[in-house]
């Protein structure tokens, strides 16, 4: 048997989908299991062992030093690749019914294909329709997880899966710097960034929880952000908080990691003993990995995006603005993860 999963959006939303690969791989152990994914989001999923190949394309957007005429191209010669796999089932893991993703499926011309249809969207080509309903009212691994229904998979839901690279992960291990070693509490990584404005931690909170953790816990810190200047308008990025927070921190066990490439991310969460972050792609790849959380969310859905399969501490406001969360309630919180693990 042949499967192909097609994800193709953010980052968080993919790993919410390796529970669908290892739930097929530990029922049909011999299938030939791919995932047809982005060149963005694919790293998210590099080295997941139920899976037998990755194939990712290039959206426009993302096509950055080449022609978009030569992604499209490439597309195409990917999708012709595929076309001649003949695959049994194409499965489009998206939240109701998935369009784009219906398009490239129709090009693969599968045995069948398998989908969320609505009241208002729906296709004949998906042959094995799935009625989304309330589907949206779920978490999104539960709900991705009904997809694998007409193959008579059923729960428990496994957990996420996200794989970090040995060898990268053991090379940023070596460079970490001695003062880590002088205490032996839990390694946590604060990671300060977040895409939405209302999802962001104030850098002064940071140093204070830090100081807290430090002094309640011995906790020891590897600092992550988003790279880049804040002012560059297509890459903004978070260098002078970074710098800010690891300046008050000087004399506190902490160090720097910065992270050009989501594996390199991956490989440095791997390291760490629990995270201390907002709502977002690392999240979910912090909860891949197994880690323990606190995570604070501001305008989106804690009971759609909470972290799946790992103990978490999730603070949100009526507001919804990740700002207002105190230091307090930020310790606190931490210091319940501690007492459950």
């Amino acid at each position: 048997m042949k499967i192909l999963i097609i994800r193709r959006d953010n980052i968080g939303d993919l790993i919410c989908t390796t529970p669908l690969f290892t739930a097929i791989r530990q029922q049909q152990p011999t299938a030939y299991i791919a995932a047809l994914v982005n060149s963005y989001n694919a790293p998210a999923i590099e080295g997941n062992p139920d899976l037998d190949a990755i194939f990712a394309y290039t959206k426009g957007k993302h096509a950055d030093g080449e022609a978009v005429w030569q992604a499209y191209w490439r597309r195409a010669k990917l999708l012709w690749q595929l076309r001649q796999m003949k695959f049994d089932y194409v499965i489009l893991a998206s939240s109701g019914f998935a369009g784009r993703a219906l398009k490239l499926a129709k090009l693969l011309a599968p045995k069948h294909i398998i989908g969320f249809v609505t009241e208002l969207a729906s296709s004949a080509k998906i042959d094995l329709p799935i009625a989304h309903g309330e589907g949206s009212k779920l978490h999104e691994t539960e709900d991705m997880f009904r997809l694998l229904a007409p193959l008579k998979i059923y729960g428990p839901i496994p957990p996420l899966t996200v794989t970090a690279d040995a060898t990268l992960a053991q090379q940023l291990q070596t460079q970490l710097p001695a003062n880590l070693a002088q205490s032996s509490g839990p390694l946590v990584a604060l990671h300060i960034s977040a895409r939405k404005e209302k999802q962001r931690w104030p850098v002064e909170n940071f140093v204070e929880l830090a100081q807290r953790l430090h002094a309640q816990h011995a906790a020891r810190f590897l600092v992550f952000w988003s790279p880049g200047d804040e002012n560059n308008p297509f890459h903004p990025g978070d260098d002078g908080k970074a710098a800010q927070l690891l300046a008050a921190l000087a004399d506190l066990p902490v160090a720097p990691l910065r992270t050009e490439h989501l594996s390199e991310l991956i490989a440095g969460l791997s390291l760490c003993d629990a995270a201390v972050l907002s709502d977002g792609g690392g999240m979910h790849v912090a909860a891949g990995l197994g880690k323990p959380l606190v995570c604070f969310f501001g305008n989106s859905s804690a009971e759609r995006w909470h972290p799946w399969g790992v103990p978490y501490e999730l603070l949100q406001k009526p507001s919804r603005d990740v700002s207002e969360i105190s230091v307090d309630e930020a310790a606190d919180a931490f210091g319940r993860l501690m007492s459950r693990r």
